[in-house]
């Protein structure tokens, strides 16, 4: 904790995906790397806590800035639990944007060779942000 009382971040941690809320970018079990403290932009995929159940963290994108929150959708338009639900977040439960994604391998998964290799190319890759989100969830009429 700090003098004002606010819990202090170390400036990285590791989060894991639950849920389908985030396919196509993120699948459940997948490891991201957050970066606490920076600063969110329209169309970052963030770490949050839950508005209304603030003990769980959630993955969402943000879209929008609406008055002092942030209005977040999941990648996956057929899945539940973002603003569509709950509204705007406000700004001060934005903890981190997500960096990185790591996905490991299945567990107990016998693998050729090859097979191993595009996994190994692919396991890391980068979460970048999408500035076009907000016109992909309200195109223009």
């Amino acid at each position: 904790m700090t003098d004002s009382g606010r819990e202090t971040l170390p400036p990285f941690g590791i989060a894991e995906v639950t849920g389908p809320s985030m396919v196509p970018t993120l699948l459940h079990g997948d490891r991201l790397l957050v970066h606490y403290g920076g600063r969110p932009r329209p169309g970052d995929v963030a770490v949050l806590r839950h508005p209304l159940r603030q003990d769980l963290l959630i993955v969402k994108r943000l879209i929008e800035r609406r008055g002092a929150g942030w209005w977040v959708l999941g990648d996956n338009p057929g899945a539940e639990g973002d603003s569509r639900v709950f509204g705007a977040v406000p700004a001060e439960l934005v903890l981190g944007r997500v960096r990185a994604r790591y996905r490991p391998p299945a567990p107990g998964s016998r693998r050729s060779v090859r097979a191993r290799l595009s996994w190994l190319l692919t396991a890391v890759r980068p979460v970048r942000p999408d500035p076009a989100a907000s016109a992909r969830y309200y195109p223009a009429s």
